[in-house]
């Protein structure tokens, strides 16, 4: 897409993370208020369904912790992954395994700007795990069961994110890289979006 044509925030006083926010508010809150309505916390039983749609979208971004060029930014960035984690918490409730989506989201050749909007979906639904940790703990999960995936960094939450937003406001980018990475953005919540549907109810 034509970064002239695509709908952004133009106050580019905004650091790029504030200006990639707002331009994807619309599309993150739709995504929020689907998850809280199907009630996951409610019952075992609901949480699994969630944890099938997370474990799916995380199956998905999963290769974005070995991208070279995110990696050249992020010297932690395979520290931040947590496929493996919700894989065990899938495991911890002997819920099954969601089936390999039909068509990948992106291909191994995945440019940076896009990888990076991307990876803001990924690494900011980490803050929102706070409050779903906690949520978690009254149907009797947590770090060591069925919680992994939301449990926090052992840096913090906010100085992981922080740590992210500094390298997101400061990546070289060109005009049609940022155009990209608002489009990888809201193709991301759009994926998660996807996967609640299916497996939510």
């Amino acid at each position: 897409m034509n970064a002239n044509t695509l709908n952004t925030s133009t106050d580019t006083r905004l650091p790029r993370s504030q200006r990639l926010k707002a331009d994807t508010m619309e599309t993150h809150d739709v995504l929020d208020k689907r998850i809280m309505a199907s009630k996951p916390f409610e019952t075992t039983q609901n949480y699994t369904r969630f944890l099938q749609a997370q474990y799916a979208f995380l199956r998905d971004v999963d290769a974005l912790y070995e991208h070279a060029g995110l990696a050249a930014l992020l010297p932690d960035l395979e520290q931040r992954r947590r496929y493996d984690s919700i894989a065990a918490d899938l495991r911890d409730l002997g819920a099954p395994v969601p089936a390999d989506a039909a068509v990948a989201p992106f291909g191994p050749q995945l440019d940076l700007a896009t990888a990076l909007g991307w990876l803001y979906v990924s690494e900011g639904s980490k803050l929102g795990a706070a409050i779903l940790y906690k949520l978690a703990g009254k149907i009797g999960l947590d770090e060591h069961h069925g919680a992994r995936h939301l449990a926090g960094h052992p840096d913090g939450r906010a100085r992981h994110w922080r740590d992210f937003t500094a390298v997101l406001d400061t990546a070289p980018l060109d005009l049609d890289g940022e155009a990209r990475v608002i489009e990888g953005a809201r193709a991301a919540f759009m994926r998660m979006h996807g996967h609640v549907e299916a497996y939510v109810e």
